[in-house]
């Protein structure tokens, strides 16, 4: 085996077996390192510096079930589905292009002939001048799990069409009966609106896969969170408002957004401020930094005498919206004029690609 010499922090040189030069042989299967990649529970496979596969382990051939060498070089492609084929290679030419570690998900053809899902990955291994001299890769099955997801998604699916039929059955009835009675069209005219805007709020807040969840676009957090609450009466009265900045979100953060100030009004309209006719809510988002802070204060509502003594499932969802998957921050205040929470989010997390 050829190896390279690393220089200390001390300036002297030492033998790193970890680096191996682009141009030098594999060494010998009973080597440390390749012994350990046969003993993994994964698929790991290495290539040369310019992505030429030379190297596969145990894993990989006991799961596509083809002959020892058959897949180096570029043949491996081959064992990828031909609808994936496409992307993978793209990924995998990025990759060696930039020196960008590489991830993909693709299909693979099992021994058995049928494809299961699959996650690639691979990082660049770098000698001591930063020179890119091995790729050292794996495949790791998760079919099983992949179809579990798309399982939960087509129910999800589901749920949503019959929940939006009811919104829009609602929504008929309304109509229906308002031509029975043309005094009351004003009524459920405003009524059928509020029914829509629950429709719309529905799909910010049911369960979402990366794949489903919705496309905002390239919108601001003021209109959706106006949208979000439009079908509460307070807003139309003016005694739930929404004030200050408006930062750009895209749909990496509107649910977990819209799934917080959801909870928060729901609850507010059953025991705090939007459950009076004279309590109010005021929403007031601030850009301090390089975070957001958006200020939930409801005042005039029904005296708080102190904080709940548990928390239910909506508080945990809410936390979890917001510290886990935003990375963000939560507080809540139960002063005795009426339930103030403190939100900060770091404005990288508010979009997908970062703002500029």
């Amino acid at each position: 085996m050829t190896v390279i010499t690393i220089s200390n922090d001390d300036g002297q040189s030492r033998p790193d077996s970890d680096f191996i030069e682009p141009d030098a042989a594999l060494p010998p299967m009973g080597s440390n390192f390749w012994l350990l990649t046969d003993a993994m529970p994964q698929m790991v496979w290495s290539t040369l510096p310019d992505g030429y596969h030379d190297y596969f382990n145990a894993r990989w051939y006991e799961f596509t079930g083809v002959p020892h060498g058959s897949t180096d070089g570029e043949a491996w492609a081959g064992i990828v589905h031909e609808e994936d084929e496409p992307r993978t290679w793209e990924t995998w030419r990025h990759s060696l292009a930039t020196g960008e570690p590489y991830e993909v998900e693709y299909r693979l053809r099992h021994r058995s002939g049928e494809y299961r899902w699959a996650i690639g990955r691979a990082m660049p291994i770098r000698d001591g001048n930063g020179k890119i001299v091995r790729w050292i890769g794996t495949c790791t099955d998760f079919d099983r799990a992949k179809k579990q997801a798309e399982q939960n998604e087509l129910l999800s699916h589901e749920l949503s069409h019959r929940i939006k039929n009811i919104f829009a059955v609602v929504g008929g009835l309304i109509g229906l009966s308002a031509r029975d009675h043309p005094g009351a069209a004003d009524y459920a005219r405003e009524l059928r609106q509020r029914i829509a805007a629950l429709g719309r709020a529905h799909e910010f807040v049911r369960p979402h896969s990366e794949y489903s969840a919705p496309m905002v676009g390239d919108t601001g957090l003021q209109p959706m969170l106006n949208d979000l609450l439009a079908a509460y009466p307070a807003m139309a009265q003016g005694r739930l408002t929404i004030m200050g900045d408006n930062p750009r979100i895209d749909d990496r953060s509107a649910t977990p957004i819209a799934l917080t100030f959801h909870e928060l009004a729901t609850n507010s309209a059953k025991y705090g401020a939007l459950a009076s006719p004279t309590g109010s809510v005021a929403i007031e988002a601030t850009e301090i930094g390089d975070a957001l802070s958006i200020a939930w204060r409801e005042a005039g509502g029904p005296p708080v005498l102190q904080a709940p003594a548990r928390h239910g499932f909506g508080t945990r969802l809410v936390d979890l919206s917001i510290e886990q998957q935003l990375d963000g921050k939560i507080e809540r205040a139960w002063n005795s004029s009426g339930l103030i929470v403190a939100i900060t989010i770091p404005i990288r997390n508010l979009t997908r690609v970062p703002l500029v």
